[in-house]
């Protein structure tokens, strides 16, 4: 009885592939299901996909809905279905990443005490900088029930040369980061015109078969732990801080320019000593922060422990062509010294010559006395 049942079964299934179709349904392995959307004012019930989905620590949204009647069979529905869910992936693992130099010093003790329950620990012995980590609360996904991952908070590294680069942090809530931390400042606040940003994005993608993988503008990851976050801090930390710095020397290269082409039409020289000394001690604090405090040449002892992070820390530097943007640096400062140097000498020889005219009305100031001694005698002796 068992065996007349089996071939029933399979004769009816042969006759129902065999036969042609008059229209086009709905593939056996596609289900009708009740999703809750991320921002529902109900459940609706929408067409979903049974496939094994790769994991984001980003939300992950509903599936799309397809009209099957413009395909020709179930395999190319799936198909295409799956391209779609694959650029879905590549959407939902943006992390937006912001660097930005607000001041020349920041008190990071006092930051670490205000802010003490938001406080990463560290995992390197690394005392120039901070990270820390704040909840984003959204009742959205509290009532969709989506379960709590890197997505629902913002990290904040906050380095001592005045460096904030934050992540996962939207632009209306910007400036309340940063208002935290310029209560901090010890150096210098600069002004909002002054202020130097750069954006950068993280993407994440599980299966990525690299360690890391780079583009224009963005770098993907496999997945952003604290160390992936520490590593890319300090490359653009370090690189914005560069910007800033480049910036004060092109204004110094500008001021001397200036002068130089004042000395060539009037042939003289004009600036005090004061502000020349000024001006050198403003080279030589420049040059001295972006070796010792931003630490440029020190490797992060992150990148010393993991091949991964090292090259994630190599393709950054690569990247933002930090070596060779100090070298450009470095020659515009020795621009400055050697322009220093030059009315330095300049403003020793004027000091000479007045010397020197000093000297000589002394010389003359005696040879009048003297002239007048003899004179008086002579008037004595004739008398």
């Amino acid at each position: 009885m068992g065996i007349i049942r089996t071939t029933r079964f399979l004769s009816r299934f042969a006759a129902h592939l065999l036969s042609p179709r008059t229209h086009y349904s709905q593939p056996s392995f596609v289900i009708t299901s009740l999703v809750r959307p991320l921002n529902p004012n109900c459940l609706i019930p929408i067409t979903r996909f049974c496939k094994a989905r790769a994991f984001s620590s980003f939300l992950t949204a509903a599936s799309p809905v397809l009209d099957l009647g413009s395909y020709e069979d179930e395999q190319k529905y799936a198909d295409d279905l799956v391209l779609h869910d694959d650029d879905d992936d590549d959407e939902l693992g943006k992390i937006s990443v912001r660097a930005i130099f607000l001041c020349t010093s920041v008190d990071l003790k006092g930051l670490q005490v205000e802010l003490s329950s938001h406080v990463v620990r560290p995992t390197s012995r690394s005392t120039n900088h901070t990270a820390l980590k704040f909840c984003n609360y959204n009742p959205d996904y509290m009532e969709a029930g989506v379960d709590e991952n890197s997505s629902s908070h913002s990290y904040v590294v906050v380095f001592q040369y005045g460096s904030a680069v934050l992540f996962n942090v939207e632009d209306h809530e910007v400036e309340s980061y940063l208002s935290v931390i310029k209560r901090h400042a010890s150096g210098s606040v600069l002004k909002d015109s002054e202020r130097r940003n750069d954006d950068y994005v993280v993407k994440e993608k599980p299966l990525l078969a690299e360690a890391m993988q780079g583009g224009p503008d963005y770098i993907v990851l496999k997945n952003l732990d604290i160390d992936s976050i520490r590593i890319i801090s300090s490359v653009l930390g370090q690189s914005i801080a560069l910007d800033y710095f480049v910036s004060q020397v092109d204004g110094m290269v500008k001021e001397f320019t200036d002068i130089n082409r004042m000395m060539e039409k009037t042939g003289t020289f004009t600036m005090d000593r004061k502000k020349l000394f000024q001006l050198v001690g403003k080279a030589n604090s420049n040059l001295a922060d972006v070796i010792l405090r931003v630490g440029l040449f020190d490797r992060s002892e992150i990148a010393w422990r993991e091949a991964k992070y090292a090259q994630i820390y190599e393709y950054l530097r690569e990247e933002y062509e930090v070596t060779q943007r100090f070298a450009n640096l470095d020659y515009k400062l020795k621009f400055v010294e050697h322009n220093i140097h030059f009315l330095q000498e300049a403003l020793q020889n004027r000091k000479s010559d007045l010397l020197e005219w000093v000297i000589i009305v002394l010389l003359s100031i005696e040879n009048i006395i003297g002239i007048y001694e003899i004179i008086q005698e002579s008037s004595l002796v004739l008398s």
